[in-house]
């Protein structure tokens, strides 16, 4: 009994701490929230979980980042992906917060939502927009993003072997 009060302090003690740091990134898109801080956040949890960070740069006023949200929400391979190989963290872009120090150390922001992967560094290893993710239609629907497309980004860039060489 001893043995198994000792392993489970241990196991709260240990786990609890990394459980507390995930929660604390934001779930939505947040003007309020420190971009830097969820930033090295999740830079932390992905080198410790030996995983990609996928900064999804964007707002809620943006129906695009709303319609990517639901993608993943009801794609249970897509959830999965993400959860096996990736912190997802997202950075708010609004007229409120714009979070410039964060977003003008990265590539150009054309359009939202915009992904990036990191790795645990803060590398930018992949960096678009959602074109090449989306299928072409007059609707603007949940249905505009390709699920065999964003799983493929996903897989691509989930781990240090699936990641192309980049030519000098």
């Amino acid at each position: 009994m001893n043995t198994l009060l000792r392993f489970l302090t241990f196991f709260v003690l240990a786990v609890l701490p990394w459980f507390a740091v995930a929660q604390d990134l934001p779930t939505r898109f947040d003007p309020r929230r420190d971009a830097a801080k969820d930033l090295m956040t999740a830079q932390k949890l992905a080198r410790t979980e030996n995983k990609r960070v996928l900064v999804d740069v964007g707002g809620q006023w943006c129906s695009w980042c709303r319609m990517f949200d639901r993608l993943v929400d009801s794609q249970s391979q897509i959830r999965a992906e993400l959860e096996r190989h990736y912190v997802w963290v997202k950075i708010n872009y609004s007229t409120e917060n714009k979070n410039l120090a964060v977003l003008s150390k990265w590539p150009m922001i054309h359009g939202y939502p915009y992904l990036l992967v990191l790795d645990g560094a803060g590398k930018v290893l992949h960096a678009q927009g959602v074109q090449g993710l989306e299928i072409e239609t007059d609707k603007e629907a949940d249905e505009n993003y390709d699920p065999a497309r964003v799983m493929a980004l996903l897989s691509r860039y989930a781990t240090a072997a699936n990641v192309p060489v980049q030519n000098p």
